[in-house]
């Protein structure tokens, strides 16, 4: 039995054994007792990369460019390959991401499974809605080319499928053509959060990445401050210098060093740390996108208990009020998180059947682990996304209820006919209640 856990060292469960495969052709018999999983880099935060009990497929071996069209910005490559190692090769070529999350340390396959998102849900939807084409292995032993247009229900199916239809051998995706790899940024701090969602009308339309830091223990009038920070990509040619990683945490923090008082501290201090309503200045893309990679294993600030991401989406229609009701019952458990991330959805709908994404609002919050105490708190935050019929990220997820899952994916039941009978993963099966 080999111990794996996903990102946020919560929870660590037990699997049969881990497959690697180090070509795309390398067909697996599927002949194992058991369930099969593909596994990437790991940093999804909950259980839906885990399969307890039964196999992982470890993919990052199949990390191979296979075809670059340089007119049309067309990548071919295999599932393992990093957003890293495409960064490294194409950015300094005039290539970018075209959906990004907030971090690089991620495989495409990942990004097609999870249908991640970006800063620039408004201009570019999701991961999912560039993919041109995609390479199904099935347990049957058959390959299936994946389209729009050609076994466009599996394609379907497969972007934001949790890994669950087959494994992923290769992709074709679109990339962003680019001027430079410099960011002009736009940061302007606000004192409230009713100021974000003003901020929020005016960007849009001007600004190809908007994304907000709250304080999300900040109360009263000054419920919901921040950063709200909007950015182009820099028309301004400038040689591409990355900073380098700055350290790596070697070892599990004690839990005392994240407490309430410390993460007020912190965010006070981070709140402060703009003395101007707007600044504007121009950055390097590593630092605009993935300002925590420059940390190696920052998860380990949480403690071994390990730590929560909890992801919501809630209707621009009660968006607001839900928003505002949720960061207050933050404020008031003490219970705060310093990483505390506002976006807004667009209207740009995805390709892929469980894509998390709606047009609204999505408040992401980082909570250690600390028993039922960060549990119930969690519960009452569901609470009020079930209220506004919104939903929550699975990629994010360690603890949903079936009810809180079925609610807010009512095509649960068909994406069901297309997962493969011989994949499931222990967050499918806790939140259909396949087994306990």
């Amino acid at each position: 039995m080999v111990n794996f856990s996903s990102w946020g060292n919560y929870p660590i469960v037990e699997h049969s054994s881990i497959q690697s495969y180090i070509w795309r052709h390398d067909i697996p018999s599927f002949a194992d007792s058991g369930t099969y999983l593909p596994y990437g880099l790991g940093r999804s935060y909950g259980d839906s990369c885990l399969n307890d009990n039964n196999i992982l497929i470890h993919t990052v071996q199949l990390n191979k460019f296979i075809s670059f069209d340089a007119t049309t910005g067309i990548l071919h490559c295999e599932s393992g390959v990093s957003l890293e190692h495409i960064l490294q090769e194409f950015a300094p070529r005039g290539w970018f991401l075209p959906v990004t999350p907030g971090t690089k340390y991620i495989t495409v396959g990942g990004a097609v499974a999870n249908d991640v998102h970006g800063k620039n849900h408004h201009r570019r939807g999701t991961f999912g809605a560039h993919v041109k084409a995609l390479t199904l292995l099935r347990s049957d032993g058959k390959q299936y080319y994946c389209t729009p247009t050609e076994n466009k229900e599996l394609f379907s199916a497969t972007i934001g499928g949790m890994g669950l239809t087959g494994l992923i051998t290769d992709i074709a995706f679109q990339l962003l053509p680019i001027e430079s790899t410099y960011i002009d940024n736009h940061s302007t701090k606000f004192s409230c959060v009713d100021d974000f969602f003003e901020l929020c009308e005016d960007a849009e339309d001007e600004f190809e990445y908007t994304v907000a830091w709250i304080d999300c223990l900040a109360t009263g009038k000054n419920l919901g401050r921040g950063h709200y920070y909007r950015g182009n990509h820099s028309k301004k040619k400038r040689k591409n210098i990355a900073k380098k990683p700055i350290g790596i945490i070697p070892f599990f923090a004690p839990e005392f060093v994240l407490n309430p008082l410390s993460i007020r501290a912190f965010n006070t201090a981070y709140y402060n740390k703009q003395f101007g309503t707007t600044i504007k200045n121009t950055v390097h893309y590593e630092p605009f996108f993935y300002p925590l990679d420059i940390v190696h294993q920052w998860n380990k600030l949480y403690g071994r208990r390990g730590f929560l991401q909890y992801q919501c989406v809630v209707p621009l229609a009660d968006g607001s009020d839900a928003i505002k009701e949720m960061l207050a019952r933050v404020a008031a458990s003490g219970t705060g998180s310093f990483l505390a991330v506002l976006k807004k959805f667009g209207n740009i709908s995805s390709p892929g059947l469980m894509s998390f994404p709606i047009e609204g609002y999505t408040l992401t919050l980082d909570f250690a682990m600390r028993g039922d105490s960060t549990l119930q708190l969690l519960q009452t935050l569901d609470d009020v996304v079930k209220k506004t019929g919104g939903r929550l990220y699975p990629a994010k997820d360690a603890r949903m209820s079936a009810e809180i899952f079925r609610n807010g994916y009512p095509q649960w039941q068909e994406f069901s006919q297309y997962i493969d009978p011989k994949f499931s993963s222990t967050f499918w099966r806790r939140v259909t209640k396949e087994s306990l």
